[in-house]
């Protein structure tokens, strides 16, 4: 991807705290985003990545700490101006977290519909827009138990690009995909991405798919951020806990 745009930071976490009870999932995380840069955050299940997400957006407030997205402490937001705030991000859930009752357009056409101030027109060419962004134009009329697991993430990233959003959040995207179709997702991402201008953060576990989009990858290990680096740099790691993680996904030691 391209170079994110030195000196500018987009999201800040700055000493984050969170717990569920007795389990510490959050223990003093700092980490910067910057403008235009493609973050991946990777850790073994249950070990916070999805609960960073939450917080970038929203829609988790931490203990204690602070996350900003620029220079908005999100905390200091009442409940409408979080949600009005929110329209700034498009969201990729895993499996396309599509609503089954609606038509693959009327999927993409929603955050443009709870948006308002958009006539029936624009939305329809937008929608068009954005299915074959994502090679799915003949699919408009279909219902989500139609589609294979490939063409339901396809749908939900166009949902997530649909309001031309600054920041692009995808959770666990290539998640029970195929190696074909997780290629097409991987390059999927990367072009959206590109074509926004967005910067794009993404929760995985799957280093194939993190190496071909990320600029920056995050690791967390034990509720704490233990390497943050450029791909090439994190292969070469010689963290103990890093070693481990990319040996059990089968990565190669050496770029």
């Amino acid at each position: 991807m391209a170079d994110p745009a030195p000196g500018k930071t987009k999201i800040v976490l700055e000493d984050v705290h969170k717990s569920f009870g007795s389990k510490v999932v959050l223990d003093g995380i700092d980490l910067e985003i910057r403008e235009g840069e493609s973050l991946a955050v990777i850790g073994g299940s249950g070990t916070g990545k999805s609960v960073l997400l939450k917080h970038v957006i929203g829609l988790l407030r931490p203990d204690s700490g602070r996350v900003e997205v620029d220079g908005v402490d999100l905390a200091g937001l009442s409940y409408r101006e979080i949600a009005r705030f929110r329209r700034r991000f498009g969201m990729a859930f895993q499996e396309g977290a599509l609503f089954d009752s609606m038509t693959v357009a009327e999927n993409v056409a929603f955050p443009l519909v709870r948006e308002r101030g958009h006539t029936k027109a624009e939305i329809r060419d937008r929608v068009a827009e954005c299915l074959e962004e994502v090679g799915l134009t003949d699919a408009a009329g279909k219902m989500p138990s139609e589609l294979s697991g490939g063409m339901r993430r396809r749908v939900g990233f166009a949902r997530a690009v649909a309001a031309k959003p600054d920041i692009l959040l995808f959770d666990e995207p290539t998640t029970g995909l195929d190696p074909v179709t997780k290629e097409t997702i991987d390059t999927l991402i990367v072009e959206l991405s590109e074509r926004l201008g967005s910067t794009t953060v993404t929760i995985s576990h799957d280093m194939v798919s993190v190496f071909r989009i990320a600029d920056r990858i995050a690791m967390l290990y034990d509720g704490k951020l233990i390497a943050v680096a450029p791909p090439a740099e994190f292969r070469q790691s010689t963290d103990p806990r890093v070693r481990g993680f990319l040996r059990a996904d089968n990565q190669p030691a050496t770029v």
